[in-house]
């Protein structure tokens, strides 16, 4: 805690899935208790499912953490609040007079997956989530933003971190630098998460209109053109038969499975689907292959409770959209399926990382590096992109400030890791991705 040390309000640390973030901020407070520096904390989630985890972090470490909404009486005996963004904005004066009397110096707020806290500078008022964060924890002493996703598709700001500027080609632009930042690798060198293995299905994806088949057609590898690279997605995602793309991916995700669970027996999958019916067909798929499985969606009202269980339930398959993304902790969960279109690299890196976390058990029987879980998906080449440097943390890229041209999102910067998929095949990600090419018919071997 340095930058409190310093005077200064705001951390930020990025580390990845599986490095302790949780505990991390956890064993702070309670140091910083001790040096009678902090007396309660406030933790701010994205979503109700992970609220509980937090609440059993806290009370390994003798740390009373209760739900907002509640009784006085209970959070007069508690050392901290525990409330989601979205419910802290809905009732911001009775979370105030709640909080009152907690000394405001003496509190930490802690900002869970600090990225969905986007300032956007030309429109402040769009993001309500950031403004109601902002203006219930500017009294605190400190406000500590914990992220393994340094980085958003839309370009906005963190509501909480250091920015510097730098020039990248010849332009002034500025960065989101993190006071500590802990790379996937670093952590799959140290053996506190698993490494992955990538397994791409390539295709022929017809160009033709539905129901007029004809020979118009290109691997799904090798499309570049934006707008068909994404309906070539779009095609290859769907369950029409067992030779298309979707059920191999599928059909390769089983065998992986159950090779991992000659050594782990409780090893699970999850399938990342592309909206509710399609999560439901490979559910039924994966169902009448004889599997136990599990569908979670946002519209499931027992969703965060389904979830839980599912950690150390017995189904074979978690099928999900998007409720299986950050801050979902499942040890058990060593392979991945993503069959959806959502093709950001925050996106597939928040699903395919759900496969690499450990537990005490499993690492007292396994080497270092650990044994790798598997991610298996179709082979667009944006997702083959990210693949080959997951493990490399990339600057955060603001903007420019002498242009209003696209943020310089791939420039290369000072940050920690590399930003640009070429140097990353460097760090052994690209000696774990496998393609599985398409069989030409030699009619089309031309």
């Amino acid at each position: 805690m340095d930058g409190e040390a310093a005077g200064e309000q705001d951390v930020l640390v990025f580390a990845g899935p599986g490095a302790g973030k949780t505990l991390g901020a956890l064993l702070a407070f309670r140091s910083m208790r001790r040096e009678q520096r902090l007396q309660h904390f406030l933790v701010f989630c994205h979503r109700t499912s992970i609220l509980e985890q937090w609440q059993r972090a806290a009370a390994r470490l003798g740390l009373s953490l209760v739900s907002w909404p509640c009784e006085p009486g209970r959070l007069s005996q508690a050392d901290g609040l525990l409330l989601t963004y979205q419910s802290a904005g809905r009732q911001p004066q009775q979370l105030a007079a709640a909080l009152r009397p907690w000394p405001s110096s003496s509190q930490l707020a802690i900002a869970d997956e600090a990225h969905h806290l986007g300032l956007d500078p030309d429109e402040p008022g769009a993001a309500a989530w950031s403004l109601s964060f902002e203006e219930q924890t500017s009294h605190c002493r400190l406000r500590l933003g914990l992220t393994g996703t340094p980085f958003r598709a839309d370009n906005l700001g963190f509501c909480a971190a250091r920015r510097i500027r730098t020039v990248q080609n010849g332009e002034l632009v500025e960065q989101i630098q993190p006071d500590l930042c802990v790379e996937p690798r670093e952590l799959i060198a140290a053996g506190d998460v698993r490494p992955l293995e990538f397994h791409f299905q390539d295709g022929w994806v017809e160009h033709s209109q539905e129901g007029r088949p004809d020979r118009d057609v290109s691997p799904l590898s090798q499309e570049q053109r934006e707008s068909w690279r994404a309906r070539n997605l779009r095609r290859a995602i769907r369950l029409a038969d067992s030779s298309c793309i979707g059920q191999q991916v599928i059909l390769q995700a089983q065998r992986r499975l159950s090779r991992v669970r000659q050594q782990q027996p409780n090893a699970a999958g999850l399938v990342i689907a592309r909206d509710i019916d399609h999560a439901s067909a490979i559910a039924t798929l994966l169902k009448d292959d004889g599997y136990r499985v599990d569908l979670v969606h946002s519209q499931d009202p027992d969703a965060a409770s389904r979830l839980d269980d599912f950690q150390s339930g017995a189904a074979d398959w978690l099928v999900s959209i998007d409720m299986c993304a950050e801050g979902f902790d499942a040890p058990r969960l060593r392979v991945v399926a993503y069959l959806t279109t959502v093709v950001t690299r925050s996106r597939f890196l928040q699903g395919i990382t759900r496969a690499v976390r450990m537990t005490p058990e499993l690492a007292e029987h396994e080497p270092v590096p650990r044994n790798p879980s598997y991610v298996v998906a179709p082979a667009d080449p944006l997702l083959m992109g990210y693949a080959r440097s997951w493990s490399v943390a990339e600057p955060y890229v603001l903007g420019s400030h002498n242009s209003h041209e696209a943020p310089l999102s791939d420039s290369p910067g000072p940050g920690r890791g590399p930003s640009l998929p070429l140097e990353a095949v460097n760090d052994g990600a690209g000696a774990m991705i496998r393609l599985k090419t398409p069989q030409l018919p030699s009619f089309l071997q031309r």
